[in-house]
């Protein structure tokens, strides 16, 4: 199948790239066999814009785009986060070629208001939708154009390539990378643990706190010498909804403390993430799993083997285009047992 991913590739930022969601999409497509043309929305925008002034170049990258889509003629087009391209530019794609499907993938959370602006406009002229929340949490989507589904954050064996779960030489023992305070309030929480755990252990809080945030291969480096991370996001209780940041730990063998809101109790195997209810809560299992290395070293090796054998790029990508084309599951998706084929809930 030939497919055209439009998401943001990260060029201009020459290797101090962030872990993106959109690159294991993009490997897994082509893990899969299926031949993938990518367009990088904003980093065309810059390229073909006077001076490289991105906002100068948003009608050009539109029109690249469709001289992109008529050149590859893909059987279905992924648009990703790319705020660049308009819907006229996605129906106009549908009207030169009127068998190609199109679908949305957003990952980012439904706590902001924006966000979910963003996806009911994209639903109101694309096939299907793919989102980051559980599905039962999408309802506000259906009876747009699109078909609605979940997606997870998946693995990727390329990028979680380490399993810290299987080493004991590891000198940080707890860690949270964040440089986001917009709708949050969880540097609150962490403060707090930083003041109640003190010298007790060596707590990482890289873009927090006077540390400086790390990307690229300082983020790898971070990870490779950890032992324990904070799963947190801005805001907890949406269902089945985390940032990547629960796939980088988990498929890298860290072992991480997640909000129980989330009910990722009900995805997850026992024994595998740990959850918390409040601060005191999460400082206790802190200490606990400190405190007993195998224990930790136990739980983090079962959540890194689903994750790697159960949520990866390639199931994940292979899952996306199914739905999108219609096509029966062919695998048991942990993280759609809920739905229909069509997206509907069971």
């Amino acid at each position: 199948m030939r497919v055209l991913h439009i998401a943001y590739q990260q060029l201009r930022r020459y290797g101090k790239t962030r872990v993106s969601w959109a690159q294991k999409l993009t490997n897994g497509l082509i893990r899969n066999d299926h031949f993938v043309s990518v367009f990088s929305d904003r980093d065309v925008a810059a390229f073909e814009a006077p001076f490289g002034i991105r906002e100068l170049g948003k009608t050009k990258a539109n029109q690249k785009l469709l001289e992109t889509v008529d050149a590859v003629e893909p059987d279905l087009v992924i648009a990703g986060h790319c705020d660049i391209i308009t819907n006229d530019t996605l129906l106009e794609i549908r009207r030169r070629h009127p068998d190609v499907m199109l679908a949305h993938c957003n990952n980012d959370p439904l706590f902001v208001p924006d966000n979910v602006e963003r996806i009911k406009h994209r639903a109101s002229v694309v096939d299907a939708i793919f989102v980051s929340t559980g599905r039962r949490e999408l309802t506000r989507f259906e009876g747009l154009r699109a078909r609605v589904y979940h997606m997870p954050n998946p693995v990727d064996a390329a990028i979680e390539n380490m399993n810290n779960a299987a080493r004991t030489d590891l000198d940080i023992d707890l860690l949270f990378c964040s440089n986001s305070t917009n709708f949050t309030k969880r540097l609150e929480m962490v403060k707090w643990l930083k003041d109640q755990l003190g010298d007790e252990l060596n707590f990482k809080t890289y873009g927090s706190f006077g540390e400086p945030p790390v990307w690229g291969r300082d983020y790898d480096r971070a990870l490779a010498r950890t032992r324990m991370g904070l799963n947190l996001n801005r805001q907890e209780g949406d269902y089945w909804y985390s940032s990547a940041r629960m796939a980088q730990l988990a498929g890298n063998g860290i072992l991480q403390f997640t909000h129980s809101g989330p009910k990722f109790d009900e995805l997850m195997p026992p024994e595998s993430l740990v959850y918390f209810n409040d601060q005191d809560d999460l400082l206790a299992k802190i200490r606990e799993f400190h405190h007993d290395d195998a224990k930790r070293m136990a739980w983090a090796s079962r959540a890194r083997d689903f994750f790697h054998q159960e949520m990866n790029s390639r199931l994940y990508a292979q899952y996306i285009v199914e739905s999108s084309l219609q096509q029966p599951f062919s695998h048991d998706y942990v993280w759609a047992r809920d739905i229909h084929l069509d997206g509907r809930m069971k």
